[in-house]
């Protein structure tokens, strides 16, 4: 069966990059993000393995834990890591699981049928601190990953789990967002003290309430 969003991630202990990986233990209290590649020393790949690891000051801001997969094992891991480190100018400073068994491809139905041997797993999951998935992506392989809009897409998912609000089209971090229809108008002044706009009743937008 097909994970959907609400669901629980599975949980799996599995080599890696950085030793030996159990999921929950990894993630902690923290978010997580788990994006899978169909192989080792593939070109789109390499680009996004190394932007990922330019990025993870951003991550960490939002405390956001990232782990990579790749179907692969271990000794081929090491030596694509060096070469993304040299053709892409970073380091990689977060773990790719081996997963040359596709236990963990299976377990995320990360395994395409439609897609041939070398493009079948090409996944994104966003996984909240509270083990659940939030986000599910799936690229083709001709396609680069765009990890601005995942920071984006972070950023609106721990906003609207927090406050009764939505994020509207284009929505980026400091920008306006939109109340939730279950918020009365009564109930508005003491749940968004900074003020909202009426453009139709059932479309009320107030500042980004977790802002000074």
């Amino acid at each position: 069966m097909s994970l959907r969003l609400g669901d629980s991630a599975p949980d799996f202990t599995a080599d890696s990059t950085a030793g030996k990986i159990n999921l929950y233990e990894y993630l902690g209290d923290s978010w997580g993000i788990l994006f899978s590649h169909p192989a080792d020393y593939t070109p789109v790949c390499t680009t996004e393995l190394g932007t990922a690891a330019k990025l993870k000051e951003e991550f960490d801001k939002r405390n956001v834990k990232m782990i990579a997969l790749s179907v692969d094992g271990l000794e081929s891991h090491k030596g694509w890591v060096n070469d993304i480190n040299e053709t892409q100018h970073t380091t990689v400073n977060f773990p790719i699981i081996a997963d040359h068994d596709r236990k963990v491809s299976e377990l995320y139905d990360m395994i395409h049928p439609n897609a041939s041997e070398n493009a079948t797993v090409r996944s994104v999951f966003v996984i909240g601190s509270d083990k659940k998935i939030k986000l599910i992506i799936t690229y083709p392989a001709s396609t680069g990953r765009n990890f601005d809009e995942l920071l984006r897409v972070i950023d609106s998912l721990q906003l609207t789990a927090n406050y009764s609000v939505a994020t509207p089209a284009n929505w980026k971090h400091g920008e306006d967002v939109v109340i939730a229809p279950a918020i009365t108008n009564e109930e508005i002044p003491s749940r968004f003290p900074k003020g909202h706009k009426e453009i139709k009743p059932y479309l009320r937008t107030t500042p980004q309430p977790n802002l000074p």
